[in-house]
């Protein structure tokens, strides 16, 4: 029986938003919930994951060097964000840890049961491959304009920043 649960955190996602109410909960049959509590690691830097997590409330820091004095936060992501998306697809190591910053929820997809549904499924499958690659658009364009901007300011100060 189909968690009603998870069929709304998915259709509240980026996960969710090319999926009909039937495929909603085809995809939803295949997910589990985490709770993670303050401070609490989902995935270690230096790990592989084959899980493609979606936070449904809370927060994740995005941080290197979790639990030492050298502590850098890199970035927070916050509800409907997918997490882990590129290691999920080629099961590289975590360049930083995923740490809760408070009380958070998270679903999780593992790969095998994303694969599980490429015969029976593969709209599901193609619409979850969309909004990984959305997701990764989205973090290099990010990426390039923080560069352009970086470039634009130590060029302005010549140099001198």
């Amino acid at each position: 029986m189909t968690d009603q649960t998870l069929v709304k955190a998915l259709q509240h996602s980026r996960l969710g938003t090319e999926l009909s109410e039937e495929q909603s909960c085809t995809l939803a049959d295949n997910l589990a919930f985490r709770d993670l509590q303050p401070d609490e690691i989902l995935v270690r830097e230096g790990t592989s994951d084959n899980h493609l997590y979606v936070i449904v409330s809370g927060a994740l820091g995005v941080v290197r060097n979790a639990g030492t004095p050298e502590r850098v936060t890199l970035l927070t992501l916050t509800g409907g964000d997918l997490v882990g998306e590129l290691s999920f697809i080629d099961e590289t190591p975590h360049y930083a840890s995923l740490v809760a910053i408070g009380p958070t929820r998270v679903f999780g997809l593992e790969r095998e049961k994303l694969e599980s549904l490429l015969l029976a499924h593969p709209e599901i499958v193609y619409r979850v491959m969309r909004s990984i690659v959305r997701t990764v658009h989205e973090i290099q364009r990010r990426i390039s304009m923080q560069s352009t901007e970086l470039t634009n300011y130590i060029y302005k100060q010549h140099g001198k920043y």
